[in-house]
Protein backbone atom coordinates (compact mmCIF):
# COMPACT_ATOMS: atom_id res chain seq x y z
CA UNK A 1 0.00 0.00 0.00
CA UNK A 2 2.00 3.81 -1.13
CA UNK A 3 1.82 6.05 1.19
CA UNK A 4 0.88 10.14 0.27
CA UNK A 5 3.97 11.51 0.54
CA UNK A 6 3.97 14.91 3.26
CA UNK A 7 3.13 17.73 2.49
CA UNK A 8 6.10 20.10 2.00
CA UNK A 9 6.13 23.05 4.67
CA UNK A 10 4.07 26.42 3.96
CA UNK A 11 5.79 29.19 2.58
CA UNK A 12 5.54 32.17 5.42
CA UNK A 13 4.73 34.74 2.30
CA UNK A 14 0.72 34.91 1.75
CA UNK A 15 -2.00 36.90 0.32
CA UNK A 16 -5.09 38.50 1.86
CA UNK A 17 -8.04 39.57 -0.94
CA UNK A 18 -10.45 41.54 0.00
CA UNK A 19 -13.01 40.79 -2.13
CA UNK A 20 -16.15 43.61 -2.62
CA UNK A 21 -18.71 44.89 -4.74
CA UNK A 22 -18.62 48.57 -6.17
CA UNK A 23 -21.30 49.28 -3.25
CA UNK A 24 -18.34 48.26 -0.69
CA UNK A 25 -19.81 45.20 0.31
CA UNK A 26 -17.19 42.39 1.67
CA UNK A 27 -17.30 38.78 0.95
CA UNK A 28 -16.44 36.88 4.20
CA UNK A 29 -15.80 32.88 4.58
CA UNK A 30 -16.16 30.71 7.31
CA UNK A 31 -13.35 28.21 8.24
CA UNK A 32 -14.11 25.25 8.08
CA UNK A 33 -11.23 23.89 10.57
CA UNK A 34 -12.50 26.50 13.11
CA UNK A 35 -16.59 27.51 13.21
CA UNK A 36 -16.44 30.89 13.96
CA UNK A 37 -13.88 32.15 12.14
CA UNK A 38 -14.67 34.66 9.30
CA UNK A 39 -12.12 35.97 6.84
CA UNK A 40 -11.56 37.62 3.51
CA UNK A 41 -9.66 35.26 1.08
CA UNK A 42 -6.19 34.06 2.28
CA UNK A 43 -3.14 32.02 1.03
CA UNK A 44 0.48 31.29 1.19
CA UNK A 45 2.11 31.07 -2.15
CA UNK A 46 2.61 27.30 -3.81
CA UNK A 47 6.28 28.66 -4.52
CA UNK A 48 8.76 30.74 -4.14
CA UNK A 49 8.85 31.73 -7.68
CA UNK A 50 4.68 31.96 -7.85
CA UNK A 51 3.82 35.82 -8.84
CA UNK A 52 1.56 37.29 -5.79
CA UNK A 53 -0.74 38.08 -8.54
CA UNK A 54 -1.00 34.30 -9.23
CA UNK A 55 -2.02 33.74 -5.50
CA UNK A 56 -4.47 35.28 -5.57
CA UNK A 57 -6.03 34.05 -8.82
CA UNK A 58 -5.52 30.60 -7.63
CA UNK A 59 -6.71 31.23 -4.13
CA UNK A 60 -9.52 33.00 -5.03
CA UNK A 61 -10.60 30.42 -7.52
CA UNK A 62 -10.02 27.65 -4.90
CA UNK A 63 -11.98 29.45 -1.85
CA UNK A 64 -14.77 30.83 -3.91
CA UNK A 65 -15.07 29.64 -7.44
CA UNK A 66 -14.64 33.20 -8.49
CA UNK A 67 -12.67 33.02 -11.81
CA UNK A 68 -10.57 36.45 -11.75
CA UNK A 69 -9.36 36.97 -15.72
CA UNK A 70 -13.34 36.08 -16.77
CA UNK A 71 -15.56 38.40 -18.50
CA UNK A 72 -17.80 39.07 -15.30
CA UNK A 73 -13.93 39.58 -13.39
CA UNK A 74 -11.24 40.93 -15.29
CA UNK A 75 -8.01 40.69 -14.05
CA UNK A 76 -8.04 44.68 -14.03
CA UNK A 77 -10.51 44.08 -11.22
CA UNK A 78 -7.55 42.56 -8.74
CA UNK A 79 -5.26 45.01 -7.29
CA UNK A 80 -2.60 45.69 -5.27
CA UNK A 81 -2.94 47.45 -2.57
CA UNK A 82 0.37 47.97 -1.15
CA UNK A 83 0.29 46.66 1.94
CA UNK A 84 2.37 44.37 3.80
CA UNK A 85 1.39 42.92 7.25
CA UNK A 86 4.43 40.78 8.52
CA UNK A 87 2.67 38.86 12.06
CA UNK A 88 3.48 35.82 14.44
CA UNK A 89 1.39 33.06 13.01
CA UNK A 90 -1.00 31.23 15.06
CA UNK A 91 0.31 28.73 16.88
CA UNK A 92 -2.38 26.23 16.10
CA UNK A 93 -1.19 26.66 12.19
CA UNK A 94 2.66 26.99 13.10
CA UNK A 95 2.99 23.01 12.54
CA UNK A 96 1.84 23.89 8.51
CA UNK A 97 5.40 25.41 8.04
CA UNK A 98 8.97 24.74 8.24
CA UNK A 99 10.47 24.02 11.88
CA UNK A 100 11.55 27.52 13.23
CA UNK A 101 9.11 29.83 11.23
CA UNK A 102 7.15 32.33 13.50
CA UNK A 103 6.15 34.71 11.01
CA UNK A 104 4.38 35.30 7.85
CA UNK A 105 4.33 38.34 5.44
CA UNK A 106 0.58 39.30 4.26
CA UNK A 107 0.22 41.01 0.63
CA UNK A 108 -3.01 42.65 0.72
CA UNK A 109 -5.07 42.87 -2.63
CA UNK A 110 -8.39 44.32 -3.45
CA UNK A 111 -10.62 42.30 -5.57
CA UNK A 112 -14.24 44.18 -6.88
CA UNK A 113 -16.61 41.90 -8.39
CA UNK A 114 -20.17 42.64 -9.59
CA UNK A 115 -22.91 42.74 -7.37
CA UNK A 116 -24.35 39.24 -6.99
CA UNK A 117 -21.30 37.40 -8.35
CA UNK A 118 -22.19 33.55 -7.38
CA UNK A 119 -19.88 32.56 -4.87
CA UNK A 120 -18.67 28.12 -4.62
CA UNK A 121 -16.90 27.26 -1.46
CA UNK A 122 -14.35 24.39 -0.82
CA UNK A 123 -16.47 22.10 1.65
CA UNK A 124 -13.31 21.07 3.00
CA UNK A 125 -11.73 24.71 3.62
CA UNK A 126 -14.79 26.76 4.39
CA UNK A 127 -18.69 26.28 6.24
CA UNK A 128 -20.37 29.31 5.17
CA UNK A 129 -19.96 32.63 3.08
CA UNK A 130 -21.75 36.20 3.18
CA UNK A 131 -21.67 39.36 2.31
CA UNK A 132 -21.94 42.36 4.71
CA UNK A 133 -20.92 46.45 4.36
CA UNK A 134 -17.44 47.00 4.86
CA UNK A 135 -17.62 48.05 8.29
CA UNK A 136 -19.76 45.22 9.51
CA UNK A 137 -17.40 42.95 7.80
CA UNK A 138 -15.09 44.52 9.50
CA UNK A 139 -16.12 43.84 12.72
CA UNK A 140 -16.97 40.15 11.77
CA UNK A 141 -12.92 39.38 10.95
CA UNK A 142 -11.04 36.91 13.69
CA UNK A 143 -7.64 38.55 12.26
CA UNK A 144 -6.81 42.15 13.13
CA UNK A 145 -4.73 42.44 10.12
CA UNK A 146 -8.02 41.29 7.97
CA UNK A 147 -10.04 44.02 10.01
CA UNK A 148 -7.40 46.62 9.34
CA UNK A 149 -7.45 45.96 5.29
CA UNK A 150 -11.16 46.14 5.02
CA UNK A 151 -11.36 49.26 7.38
CA UNK A 152 -8.88 50.55 4.19
CA UNK A 153 -11.09 49.80 1.22
CA UNK A 154 -13.06 52.78 0.77
CA UNK A 155 -9.51 54.67 0.60
CA UNK A 156 -8.61 52.23 -1.86
CA UNK A 157 -11.89 52.33 -4.00
CA UNK A 158 -12.00 56.21 -3.90
CA UNK A 159 -8.23 56.18 -5.93
CA UNK A 160 -9.69 53.31 -8.22
CA UNK A 161 -12.20 55.57 -8.95
CA UNK A 162 -10.54 59.23 -9.76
Amino acid sequence: MSQTPPRPPKIPESVLVVVHTPALDVLLIERADHPGFWQSVTGSKNGAGEALADTCVREVAEETGIVIGSGAVPRTALVDWGLRNVYEIYPVWRHRYAPGVTHNTEHVYGLSVPAGTPVRLNPREHLRFGWWPWREAADRCFSPSNAEAILQLPRFEAGAAS
